[in-house]
């Protein structure tokens, strides 16, 4: 009876799988509930119950039809994301290995052994061949899982799975951020590119009239170079942009993994509605679903897992070799009736006396799941951090758009007073060359903050969690 109650047990616990690892619990997250509040920040959008960002897929907070294609076409042949989609493929193959140690492995075995003996060596005094003939089935080094070593591996083997996995929706919710603000940014450097050739067509012209006033005497040869160098500075800028406009269009391609269609390039920037409004009115245990996040609870549960492994080395460990099939001298004879062979070998192992390798183990596990709830708890502060960042700019970017249209509109008034007053002889050209780079820097300005404004959108969509449902 003590012998069955032992392997009753033995089969219960078998069965049950039970583990040594130690009961998870999730870390509170080391961050206020509710977002920051002061001067920096408007007040959060209404938010429908249950909304957040993490829950739109990207083809509706992306309006513009253009750049959906162009995000569409970065999902299918940007490399970076190829290869964490690869990493996947490989975690799910490393777990399928670590899991099937659960379940003994079955060989079919076949062989044959033919020797001769010299006659010294033979009994009988003659040399004699002899034949071996054996047909099996047969499993090798099975480990009875009682203390659950096997399966904490196979659940860290999983968590490690299910990290990458979130890795790869970080790298798309990354890569969707990143192209659609590389192709804002071209279509803002595109604006940037027409202000500056239009600003030199413009400077061209004051120039040939400053020329031909020179050339009769109405204007001083002061004049004329100030108005020179104003026109060889926007010259400058046209070949700056020329060139950025040019890398800004290969960061793109890189970005997409393939050259972008010219139908579905950006025209200018203030032409385009890029995305939708985003409900941000929400407390940030929102955080918490964000796949880095994710990523990093997946390394502090497997940590935990690996407890449960080290913990069971101190335990004895149990093997099975068995096999069972036939053998004969004669390859006919093998199936006949008296040719079974079989073989049934259990063993167990007690650490008895390591130096101390199995408590260095205990303690590696250990201090590693004390390094996987520090780095879980720096992913919410991090989180925390870049959501604060975008509310912070995101509250003060409307005032910087107005403030900057009014610039722009003092600006050019100004402009258009100096050379009013010019052509009257009130004031010098200084001034209209001053009024004209007044302009031109707040035009340029202009384009600026409409491109924070719409990549703020993006940038707060992205920490937020959004972009990672296809």
């Amino acid at each position: 009876m003590t012998a069955r109650t032992y392997y009753a047990t033995g089969v219960l616990l078998l069965l049950t799988g039970c583990t040594m690892a130690p009961r998870y619990t999730r870390p509170d997250a080391p961050v206020p509930a509710a977002w920051p509040t002061g001067p920096a920040y408007k007040a959060p959008a209404t938010t429908p119950p249950g909304k957040q960002a993490a829950d739109i897929p990207w083809q509706d907070f992306f309006v513009e039809p253009r750049l959906r294609q162009v995000i569409e076409l970065a999902l299918h042949d940007n490399r970076d994301l190829r290869v964490a989609l690869l990493n996947i493929e490989k975690t799910r193959a490393l777990y399928q290995i670590q899991r099937a140690d659960l379940l003994p492995t079955v060989n079919g075995t076949a062989g044959a052994v033919i020797q001769r003996l010299p006659a010294d060596l033979s009994g009988t005094g003659q040399a004699k061949i002899s034949r071996q003939y054996s047909v099996g089935l047969g499993v090798s080094s099975y480990e009875l899982d009682l203390f659950g070593r096997v399966r904490s591996l196979k659940d860290q083997a999983l968590e490690q799975y299910l990290a990458t996995e979130e890795a790869r929706r970080v790298v798309q919710i990354s890569l969707v951020a990143e192209v659609a603000n590389a192709w804002l940014t071209l279509a803002a450097d595109r604006e940037r590119l027409k202000l500056a050739q239009e600003t030199l067509t413009s400077r061209q012209e004051s120039y040939r009239l400053i020329q031909r006033r020179f050339e009769a005497g109405a204007s001083s040869e002061l004049d004329l170079r100030q108005a020179q160098t104003s026109m060889e500075a926007a010259r400058v800028d046209s070949a700056l942009y020329t060139a950025q406009l040019a890398q800004a269009e290969n960061a793109l391609n890189l970005l997409v993994g393939a050259p972008v269609p010219a139908d579905l390039l950006p025209s200018a920037l203030g032409t385009i509605t890029a995305t939708q409004a985003l409900p941000v009115g929400l407390p940030s245990a929102a955080l918490l679903k964000r796949p880095d996040i994710l990523a990093a609870e997946h390394q502090l549960k497997g940590a935990n897992a690996n407890i449960g492994a080290a913990r069971a080395a101190f335990f004895p460990r149990i093997g099975l070799s068995a096999s069972f099939g036939t053998a004969s001298a004669k390859l006919t004879d093998l199936f006949q009736p008296g040719s079974a062979a079989w073989n049934f070998t259990p063993q167990i192992t007690v650490p008895l006396f390591d130096t101390g390798r199995n408590l260095a183990g205990l303690k590696v596990s250990e201090a590693d799941q004390k390094i996987a709830v520090a780095q879980y708890e720096k992913a919410i502060q991090t989180a925390f951090r870049e959501v604060a960042d975008a509310l912070a700019e995101n509250g003060t970017l409307g005032e910087q758009l107005a403030a900057q249209q009014a610039l722009t509109d003092a600006s050019a008034a100004s402009y258009r007073l100096s050379e009013a007053r010019y052509d009257k002889g009130v004031d010098s050209y200084l001034a209209v060359l001053d009024a004209q780079r007044s302009t031109y820097s707040a035009q340029q300005g202009l384009i600026t903050v409409r491109l924070a404004k719409l990549a703020n959108q993006v940038t707060l969509y992205k920490v937020l969690g959004g972009g990672a449902n296809r």
